[in-house]
């Protein structure tokens, strides 16, 4: 039981911090609609179920992703974060066909709703509580990818530096803006249909809610879907190849691979060397190389292999940045 308890420690504290913030609203919102009977409150309210079931998985998931390898997986849990975001995705996907089937129905047979109070002053707070938890995302992307910012930097510099972020920061990063955008379109629908007579309004915005839903859904799917068969990363690989052609020992790259283990990477490479070395030789050179990359943020596992130097360039040293 301690181990287990050890384990999540190690688990996305971001998504955790947004699973418990999530619920909260989706407890507040769907007594709001029950009250009120408003559609758009009804799509906000879904929305922030299917954000906090979705981010309790994947706070899960890449806490068991960080059990270390047995008998039975040699290769470790490294991919079981992209496996629970890629079942995390069904969930809001359910959600977000309920959201637009509720807002195309409400078109089709627009009703007055009440409580315009009560639904403004829910979704505003909501809208607080998103943008906290977006804002607390925000930093931790520039912290997983080693970014500097300050100020609004913060929110552009996150934004470009997305990509680089782990899966599960990624997902709440892109599941609270997409929450913090839903809020405000909702509270416009609720303030053209009560004061502009445009009660269709919040059928409309239901509706936006759902597709921005599953836009998150198709970005999540496509991403996890790489990361289960194993991307690898350029940028990464010639970062590495970088570093390798600065030892004069390595006279060519046969082959080398920076894939992508869930929030981690493997690192595999078959280097030439000159015959003549000694094996004492090769194994300092294999020492020296394998600490140096295992100092790269995310590098967790290294396998280097040694062939003796055939004359031939495999490797084309114009990918190495500074070389042309």
């Amino acid at each position: 039981m301690a181990q287990k308890e050890n384990l999540l420690k190690h688990g996305n504290k971001s998504s955790l911090i947004a699973a418990i913030v999530n619920i909260i609203i989706a407890l507040v919102k769907g007594a709001a609609y029950l009250f009120t009977g408003n559609v758009a409150m009804f799509a906000e309210t879904m929305h922030s179920f299917g954000d906090a079931a979705n981010q309790f998985f994947v706070y899960i998931g890449s806490a068991l992703s960080k059990k270390m390898p047995n008998d039975r997986f040699p290769n470790g849990f490294g991919r079981l974060v992209n496996l629970v975001l890629l079942g995390a995705v069904i969930i809001v996907g359910i959600m977000s066909y309920e959201t637009i089937k509720e807002g195309y129905h409400h078109i089709l047979h627009p009703t007055e709703s009440s409580g315009i109070g009560i639904n403004l002053t829910v979704l505003a707070l909501a809208v607080l509580l998103e943008s906290y938890v977006l804002f607390k995302a925000m930093k931790e992307v520039l912290h997983e990818t080693g970014t500097e910012a300050k100020g609004l930097a913060i929110a552009t510099k996150s934004l470009s530096s997305l990509n680089k972020a782990k899966p599960a920061t990624k997902l709440v990063f892109m599941e609270d803006a997409v929450a913090t955008l839903g809020g405000v379109i909702a509270i416009i629908g609720i303030l053209l249909s009560y004061f502009a007579g445009l009660h269709a309004a919040e059928g409309i915005a239901s509706i936006i809610i759902g597709l921005m839903m599953f836009f998150v859904v198709g970005r999540v799917f496509l991403d996890n879907a790489k990361g289960v068969l194993g991307e690898a990363d350029q940028e990464l690989e010639a970062q590495i190849a970088e570093y390798i052609f600065t030892n004069p020992e390595i006279k060519d790259i046969q082959t080398l691979f920076a894939v992508k283990e869930g929030e981690d990477y493997h690192i595999e490479m078959k280097l030439e060397i000159n015959p003549s070395l000694t094996v004492a030789q090769a194994d300092d050179i294999k020492d020296r190389i394998e600490h140096k990359i295992q100092q790269i943020k995310g590098v967790t596992d290294v396998i280097i292999e040694f062939d003796e130097d055939d004359g031939f360039q495999t490797w084309d040293r114009n990918l190495i940045p500074g070389n042309s």
